[in-house]
Order: structure tokens, then C-alpha cells, then sequence
């Protein structure tokens, strides 16, 4: 009889919870699945018919709030010039600087103390964190954190430009490309699968794929300079601390361990330096 009872009770306690799931729904205007139907009546049962209204209210408060700040700031930037091809994808926050003329594709996320120039293409899939950006820079599915973009870069598909980072004016940085605490000189390439941090590197260097400036050596990072006009071969392994003079090159697959002279060009693992040969170190020697 106990058990009848008891058995009785908990039919008709998860009648009324059922009863008053029913109503919040009707009175918040919800579409009740499974998972939101098992949601507020846990809510229910464990705080009461009042406060789980209360939560109910401020959970779907928040995404509004959100898609308002969020159009706002849309307005702010179209007002400004700027074309945004999917707002409803695009995440930018308020306080972001955008130039005229600058083109922001879907599912792109730029925030914090961001600045973009005029005249730029960004996205799509790009995340852009406390950044600068001049003019006519194009960023292509890429994560850029705390960097500075002089005028006209591109950068991406798929490249990470991390704290530190410094373009000069024309540099390319290309697809599955790393820099980090690095500055690349006006003009300087690095086309694809590269890694360059703690560098320097001058005006129309090219960074061939798979270079890697080794830089930590389990203790302590180190520094490479990399000087104007140099050429640095595929899979090439730069030791730090190294300097790669100007106009030097280093082989397909060099392990570079000491400093590289100007124009010279270093082969070997590890590498050894040998004078340039051919017409483009017989044209220096005419000039």
C-alpha cells in the first residue's frame, strides 16, 4: 500500500512539472525539443516555477543583446564604407577600426584594438586579434595575433602571424606560414610551410619552403638576421644565433650553423660557405 502511495505521488509530482514546463514554454514562446524540455524541468525541480522563469529570461536575453550590439556595429562600419558580404557571420567588435573601400568575407572574427586601412580584403574564415593593418593589405583564411601589416601585404591561406610580427610595405607571407617576434623587409617572400621567429629579415628576401629558423634551443631563444636580397633554399635549417649576409644563398636542404658572408652561398649539412658563381655574381662583380 505504501509503495502504491508513494509511486502515486511521484506520477502526479512529474504530472505538475510536466504541466509547468508546458507553461513556461507557452509564456517564453519557446520551440520545446527533448533536450530543452529535460533542461527546464530540471531547472524546475531544483530552483522553482519563479526562478527558473528568471533564468529563462536572461539566457535568452543574452543572444539578443548580442545580435544588437552586433548590428550596430555593422551599421557603424557599412556607414562607414565598408562592406561586410555576410553580416550574419561576421564578428567584429565594437571598437575596431575599419578603412573605406575594405571588403570583410563570412566567418571572419576581428576584436580587440584592431586598426584595418582602406581598400583591404579580409576573409574569408580570418581571425584578427589587437592587430594593425594599412592599406590594401589581403588576408586569406589566416589567424593574425598582435601584428603590424605595413601597405599592400598578403597573407594566407592558412598562415599565423603571432605576437611580434612586423611586414614591412609588399611582403607575401603564403600558405602554412609561421612568424612570430620577426620583421620581414619591404619586399620579402615567404611563399609556403616556413617558420620564422626571432628574425630579422631584409628588404626582397625569399624564404623557400620548409625553412626554419631554429630558434630555441631548450633553454633560451636566439636571434637570425637575415640580410637584404638574400636567398634562402628549401628546407633550409638556420641555427640561431646566425646571420645570413646580403645577397647570400643557402642550398636546398643546408643546415646553417654559422654566420653566412655577403654573397656567398653556404651548402652542406652543416653548411659551408663557397664564393657565388654564375651571372648573377658576375654581374655584382661588373657593377
Amino acid at each position: 500500500m505504501a509503495r502504491t502511495k508513494a509511486a502515486k505521488a511521484l506520477r502526479a509530482d512529474e504530472a505538475v512539472r510536466q504541466a509547468e514546463v508546458q507553461r513556461l514554454a507557452v509564456e517564453l514562446d519557446l520551440q520545446l525539443t527533448p533536450s530543452l524540455r529535460a533542461e527546464l524541468r530540471r531547472s524546475i525541480a531544483e530552483a522553482g516555477y519563479e526562478t527558473a522563469r528568471e533564468l529563462a529570461l536572461e539566457a535568452l536575453a543574452r543572444p539578443r543583446a548580442q545580435a544588437l550590439a552586433r548590428r550596430r556595429v555593422g551599421e557603424r562600419l557599412l556607414l562607414a564604407g565598408v562592406r561586410l558580404v555576410d553580416p550574419a557571420t561576421t564578428y567584429v567588435e565594437d571598437g575596431v577600426i575599419v578603412g573605406a573601400g575594405t571588403v570583410v568575407q563570412p566567418n571572419s572574427v576581428i576584436s580587440g584594438r584592431t586598426q584595418i586601412g582602406r581598400n583591404c580584403a579580409i576573409g574569408p574564415n580570418t581571425i584578427i586579434r589587437d592587430s594593425s593593418i594599412a592599406d590594401g593589405c589581403r588576408v586569406v583564411a589566416s589567424v593574425i595575433e598582435d601584428a603590424v601589416l605595413e601597405e599592400d601585404v598578403t597573407v594566407g591561406p592558412y598562415a599565423h602571424l603571432r605576437e611580434g610580427t612586423h611586414l614591412a610595405p609588399g611582403v607575401h607571407v603564403g600558405n602554412f606560414a609561421e612568424v612570430k617576434k620577426a620583421r620581414l623587409g619591404r619586399g620579402a617572400k615567404m611563399g609556403h610551410f616556413a617558420y620564422v621567429g626571432d628574425a630579422q629579415v631584409g628588404e626582397d628576401v625569399n624564404i623557400g619552403a620548409g625553412t626554419v629558423t631554429c630558434n630555441y634551443d631548450g633553454v633560451s631563444k636566439h636571434r637570425t638576421v637575415i640580410g637584404k636580397g638574400a636567398f634562402i633554399g628549401s628546407d633550409t635549417m638556420l641555427v640561431a644565433p646566425v646571420k645570413v649576409g646580403d645577397g647570400a644563398t643557402t642550398g636546398a636542404g643546408s643546415v646553417v650553423t654559422h654566420d653566412v658572408a655577403p654573397d656567398t652561398v653556404a651548402v652542406g649539412m652543416p653548411a659551408r660557405a663557397r664564393p657565388k658563381r654564375g651571372p648573377a655574381a658576375r654581374r655584382k662583380k661588373g657593377g
